[in-house]
């Protein structure tokens, strides 16, 4: 075998070797070495090339990143997660309201709550080999880097989602080489401590997705399924996820809503999006994610419809509240931020630069940190309300101002009525309710929260009636006076009026005066108190712009110089409702943060501004305000369509610029302002086309409040009273000094009763102001008759008041004591013991004139005019009138008539001219002279009504020759013995007083009109 195996090895050889001898081998070999050689050199340069071009990448990438520092995963994962998350605000009981408004709208979510097919969409389309890679992808790497460098124009991209959570999260959109090899780093480095759904999560909470319907920008797969479809990213159905899935590649260009406010896009541009979806699809099928049946029944699926439209921001839907609630959670978020850097709150208030710097981190936040702010509004409630706002039609004129708009152009602008409201809960200080205004569109200002106006009488039980009762200066009824007086404010002389400038009613109970609105009485009773500094009740019951020294402001107590807004004057109120416990206002009961933990909420705290005792006793008068005929909110409380124990206040500032009225039950406090932006513009213009002021405030509250009880009637329309405390009594006391009542205040029926607190001020010392006298009438106010004032212009037998008393109920700015008791007072039938200051000379003259037989006459300039008489031709006296009565006559027949005015002492003028009725001239001769004689027996039928007829009385000698008779005071001592006369002619003549137009009757029609009496 060997042998055989050797012989065919030496013919094998035999055979190579003449085959190698062959000269086209030897040219082969020759050939195949020059090659192999090539091959190695080539093989070895290769390697060389490659492994200087990889030294000289690496060096390239190290150089691109060689400025990027090592962050760890805590730094990593913060920045990761640091994406914003749109803050969401709540009505009451968990009722959504919207997002706060930002640049940007984000929702998060979790992986576990996005529906599969949105999942799968994204890994189709973004990145198939999502589950299997390190966070890059070589080969998708080195493709996007050959099309760069060929400038190709089909870009597939590389990047995975790891490196597109990088650069959106960590890094910027910067295009660059730099950023590439940074974003290829951190990506392979993130992969190594966060788990891929970790990382998936991010993403899909991060990745833009343009516009929303409502034109907001919005991010997250949660907001873009809201957005875009209405539901949430776990009921995404195939072709929507495919769609949402698509649109990240090119938001503003797939997504279908226009930056025109959110509109739906034209068929046209809508289908880029449509197309993009079915790339999706496509790519969902050749990935396995869906099967062949699923791609076709997707594409065919008509995604328009499910499109949502119509969608408004929380802005355009509740303009006031989004902003009003925006602001109060910047506020509040500024506390909680400090506190988190060891910083004292109060710090914030102290230094405007740490102010400013909390309030740029709390914006932010608000706007970013994705809070849920939960505020106190009734939602039903608030809605309800500002439907009732805008149905209300008598607002008054709309005005027309000349403006100038932000690029300095002159333009014509409305002007509307303004209204401002809020309904609070007294217990708890919650904001169920308010009106910011008439339209946001037209002004932005929230007028309920925001507008600082002059507060007018609305300040009158909270600084004056209020603290003077806690001062003891008054029970409910006790006496105060409405009189006129000159005062001296900050150095300027004025004399004070009411709203009603001719109403003074003299001495009246505080609780009248109160409801009524008299400006006298306030200002008056104020300066008894202000050295108690009365101002601290309004500082300490929360008015923010009211500083200590307008305590000696006079006009304090109407108003002047004391500003608040609606929200403060109803917390003020809602003070008195609570028992004087004060609780404030809050519209935000609380705010959690994105993983719901609360990090605020608010907490009630009380603190005692009037005891319950003078908060009840100030109650009890104001609802005189609501239920009273002459209460100045009686025309509100008649419009309302329930009952309930309600108590309150109306306002009016200066030329009518601002109306007000609060009311409040036990339950809640509602207030209601009217006005122009422009304070120079009076409410009072346009008087024969609007209402008054007074009447339109009291519609629209009872209109506001009617409402709120349809909506919730229970808490509206609370049966339940107001209740008593200890400590409050009633009591006995008299009228008009508020002492205790004494036998002749008994006696003269001037006994009165009403609140006190027990432990401040009841009625103990005996009244001993009264007296007995006679008095006279002058200028409508009376004083005590002097000894030479004429008889037929005295009234005898009245209850008079004592000196002491006139000083002291005048004190301290003095005034007219006439007018402490006139004839439209409660007290009518007392007396002033009041001396009036004459002059001393005979009065000046009038002048007469005759209207068929009625003679009337110009009132005397003099100052001490009790009354007039009437003389016929021949000395006779016709009649004497109290100056009280009126200025006319109706004269018994033909002759001559003058007039004479009668001054206190009984000194008379000179004669008016004569005034004439001429004899009926058809008559004989005979007849007129006996006329005179018959005259006599029917002046009694035909002057019943004459004040006084005193033809008895001897005539004077020929006045009309003889002017001025330096006897004439002496002669109304004749008439004596007639003295009852004077009192019966003078009742027949009242019902002739309506005929003159100077009748002193105006007083009594006064208090029909409710409005009238309002405040100034």
């Amino acid at each position: 075998m060997q042998e055989k195996f050797r012989k065919v090895l030496s013919r094998s050889e035999e055979t190579y070797n003449k085959w190698t001898a062959t000269k086209w081998y030897r040219r082969l070999n020759i050939t195949t070495g020059v090659f192999w050689n090539l091959a190695i050199l080539l093989f070895i340069i290769l390697i060389t090339g490659g492994v200087f071009a990889a030294s000289v990448g690496a060096g390239y990438f190290a150089s691109l990143v060689d400025e990027e520092k090592l962050r760890t995963p805590d730094e990593m994962k913060q920045q990761i997660y640091s994406y914003n998350e749109t803050s969401e605000m709540y009505f009451d009981n968990e009722v959504y309201i919207g997002n706060i408004q930002t640049d940007l709208e984000r929702k998060e979510t979790t992986l576990d709550k996005v529906s599969d097919y949105a999942i799968d969409a994204v890994l189709a389309t973004e990145d198939e080999y999502f589950s299997e890679h390190e966070g890059i992808v070589p080969k998708a790497i080195f493709r996007g880097l050959f099309q760069d460098v060929s400038n190709s124009d089909s870009q597939t991209g590389g990047s995975t989602l790891t490196q597109q959570l990088i650069k959106n999260q960590i890094l910027t959109n910067e295009v660059s080489y730099e950023r590439k090899a940074k974003e290829i780093l951190l990506a392979m480095r993130l992969e190594k401590f966060m788990e891929k759904d970790e990382i998936l999560e991010a993403y899909l909470n991060i990745i833009p997705y343009g516009r929303s319907s409502s034109g907001a920008n919005i991010a997250g797969i949660e907001t873009a399924a809201n957005a875009l479809f209405n539901v949430s990213a776990s009921e995404l159905n195939l072709p929507q996820a495919a769609f949402i899935a698509g649109i990240p590649k090119a938001p503003y260009r797939y997504t279908p809503y226009s930056s025109d406010g959110g509109k739906l896009k034209s068929e046209e541009l809508l289908q880029h999006g449509i197309n993009r979806m079915k790339t999706v699809l496509f790519r969902m099928n050749e990935t396995n994610y869906i099967t062949d049946a699923e791609y076709k029944e997707a594409v065919a699926y008509d995604i328009t419809k499910d499109f949502r439209t119509g969608e408004s921001s929380s802005f355009e839907r509740y303009p006031y509240i989004t902003a009003e609630l925006q602001s109060r959670a910047n506020r509040i978020i500024m506390d909680v931020l400090a506190e988190q850097d060891g910083i004292d709150p109060v710090e914030l208030t102290e230094n405007d630069k740490l102010y400013e710097e909390y309030a740029i981190l709390a914006d932010r936040a608000v706007r970013s940190n994705g809070y849920r702010i939960h505020s106190t509004i009734n939602k039903d409630l608030y809605d309800a309300q500002e439907k009732a706002k805008d149905a209300y039609n008598g607002y008054g004129t709309t005005l027309s101002i000349q403006a100038t708009d932000e690029d300095g152009k002159e333009i014509t602008k409305q002007l509307p009525v303004q209204v401002g409201s809020m309904t609070v809960e007294n217990s708890t200080g919650r904001i169920l309710s308010f009106v910011g205004g008439r339209d946001h569109k037209v002004e932005a200002l929230n007028h309920a929260t925001q507008a600082f106006r002059s507060i007018g009488s609305t300040v009158k039980p909270l600084l004056v009636y209020g603290p003077a009762l806690e001062l003891g200066a008054i029970g409910a009824g006790s006496p105060v006076v409405d009189v006129k007086f000159t005062m001296n404010d900050n150095g300027n002389s004025y004399e004070p009026a009411n709203f009603t400038a001719t109403s003074e009613q003299g001495i009246m109970p505080a609780r009248n005066a109160l409801a009524e609105s008299q400006n006298l009485p306030a200002l008056r009773l104020f300066a008894q108190i202000k050295e108690d500094l009365p101002i601290q009740y309004l500082m300490n019951n929360g008015f923010s712009t009211v500083v200590e020294n307008e305590n000696y402001n006079a006009s304090a107590a109407l108003g002047g110089g004391i500003e608040g807004s609606v929200e403060e004057v109803t917390s003020g109120y809602a003070t008195v409702a609570n028992g004087g416990k004060r609780v404030g206002t809050h519209m935000i009961s609380r705010i959690e943060d994105a993983d719901g933990n609360i990090i605020f909420e608010h907490k009630v705290e009380e603190k005692e501004i009037y005891t319950p005792q003078a908060a009840y006793v100030l109650t009890d008068m104001l609802r005189d305000v609501f239920k009273t005929d002459r209460g100045t909110a009686n025309r509100a409380n008649g419009l309302l369509d329930f009952g309930s124990d309600f108590a309150g206040k109306t306002g009016t500032t200066q030329e009518t610029r601002d109306v007000w009225l609060v009311g409040y039950n036990p339950n809640v406090t509602m207030s209601v302002w009217l006005g122009y932006d422009k304070e120079k513009y009076s409410l009072d213009n346009f008087k024969n086309q609007n209402l008054m002021p007074s009447v339109r405030v009291n519609q629209l509250w009872a209109s506001l409040m009617n409402t709120a009880y349809k909506v919730d009637p229970k808490l509206i329309g609370t049966k339940e009273k107001f209740k008593e405390p200890k400590g409050v009594v009633t009591r006995s006391f008299c009228g008009i000094s508020g002492l205790a009542p004494g036998k002749a205040c008994t006696a003269a029926g001037l006994v009165k009763s009403d609140l006190f607190i027990s432990n401040i001020m009841v009625p103990t010392k005996p009244d001993d102001s009264l007296t007995s006298g006679s008095y006279t009438t002058v200028n409508g106010s009376r004083y005590a008759a002097l000894p030479s004032t004429p008889g037929e212009f005295v009234s005898s037998g009245g209850t008079g008041v004592n000196q002491a008393f006139v000083d002291r109920m005048l004190a301290p700015f003095g005034g007219d004591a006439g007018k402490l008791f006139p004839s439209n007072s409660k007290f009518s039938n007392v007396v002033s013991g009041a001396t009036l200051e004459h002059d001393g000379v005979a009065p000046a003259g009038v002048g007469a004139k005759l209207s068929g037989s009625t003679i009337s006459w110009s009132d005397s300039p003099s100052n001490d005019i009790v009354g007039y008489r009437i003389y016929r031709s021949g000395g006779s006296t016709i009649a004497s009138i109290s100056e009280s009565k009126g200025n006319s006559y109706s004269l018994p027949g033909p002759g001559s008539y003058t007039v004479v005015a009668v001054d206190i002492t009984g000194k008379q003028s000179s004669p008016s001219n004569a005034v004439t009725i001429e004899e009926p001239k058809p008559e004989p001769k005979e007849e007129p002279k006996e006329e005179p004689k018959e005259e006599p027996k029917e002046e009694p039928k035909e002057e019943p009504k004459d004040e006084e007829v005193k033809e008895e009385e001897k005539p004077e000698e020929t006045p009309e020759e003889k002017p001025e008779e330096p006897v004439e005071p002496e002669e109304p001592e004749e008439p004596a013995e007639p003295e009852p006369e004077p009192e019966e002619p003078e009742e027949p003549e009242e019902p002739e007083e309506p005929a003159d137009p100077e009748a002193e009757a105006k007083p009594a029609s006064e208090p029909s009109d409710a409005e009238s009496v309002d405040e100034e």
